[in-house]
């Protein structure tokens, strides 16, 4: 008598990687078209998560408001006849712009140096839009975070001395944060075009104290000191003591304002052409 056979179950059948001639592979995941609202999300995520920005946004807040604070302490009434109650953040502003640009450069900088920007361009082949959303997020990151600062040191002055100042001080929150956060803006895109977070913070230190120092030099000659006149003019420190009415009072930092707008333009319009023309 012999042993009765079960049947053996079924095997599944294996699938078909090699499709037949003339079909296509038609992904079980459904495939989102991306845009630009994609790019900036994962942008915002990539800089509220990264250590660097919570450091450099923390010592920009602590310079500007606490050094704001304290000289504010140090100042009376009459201080203020025809001057905005912002004057304090500005001797934190001369430090805090260095975090500014600090972080401009390491956002995108940092992924260069890690390998991560490979990741990135092939998650999102579109480069140009990668590059615009960082500009974007830091952008809009560095301005609410120099205008909450400067305001709030304003509204501290404001209260010490009863706010009775007929000097108008909203305008110097705007110019402000708008000059510094561009500073940051061309730090990023000098970061992008030389790819090396040393290399373009040292950069961007040249960029921003050089012209506060040349001119002592160049205007001991005759034949350079109009450019010596021009340097001392239109360089970072000086245009930010303008734009608190600082030592002139035919002009509030607009001019100066404009140059940085149009350096920064161009530096961002080099850092787009440079990123396609060159592999990562």
């Amino acid at each position: 008598m012999s042993t009765p056979q079960h049947p053996l179950p079924q095997q599944a059948a294996a699938p078909n990687w090699q499709a037949a001639p003339g079909t296509s592979y038609t992904s079980p995941i459904p495939v989102t078209r991306t845009h630009l609202g994609h790019a900036l999300n994962s942008e915002w995520t990539k800089i509220k998560s990264v250590r660097s920005t919570m450091w450099t946004l923390g010592t920009f807040l602590l310079l500007v408001i606490g050094i704001g604070f304290l000289v504010a302490a140090q100042t009376t009434q009459e201080d203020f006849q025809d001057t905005p109650y912002t004057i304090p953040a500005f001797f934190g502003l001369m430090l805090g712009q260095i975090c500014l640009i600090t972080l401009g450069v390491l956002v995108v900088s940092s992924e260069y140096g890690t390998g991560m920007i490979r990741t990135t361009f092939t998650a999102s082949p579109q480069r140009y839009r990668v590059l615009a959303a960082k500009l974007i997020i830091f952008f809009a990151v560095a301005f609410v975070v120099s205008a909450l600062s400067i305001g709030l040191v304003g509204l501290f002055t404001a209260g010490l001395h009863n706010g009775d100042s007929g000097v108008p001080w909203g305008g110097t929150v705007l110019m402000a944060s708008l000059y510094v956060s561009l500073l940051g803006v061309l730090a990023l895109a000098v970061g992008s075009m030389l790819r090396h977070s040393a290399g373009a913070i040292t950069t961007m230190l040249g960029v921003v104290l050089l012209p506060a120092i040349m001119p002592a030099f160049l205007m001991m000659s005759d034949s350079m000191r109009t450019i010596g006149e021009k340097m001392q003019e239109y360089n970072a420190p000086n245009a930010l003591a303008r734009i608190f009415r600082l030592g002139s009072e035919d002009s509030h930092g607009g001019a100066q304002l404009g140059l940085l707008a149009g350096v920064t333009a161009a530096a961002v319009v080099g850092a787009f052409v440079l990123l396609e023309r060159r592999d990562v």
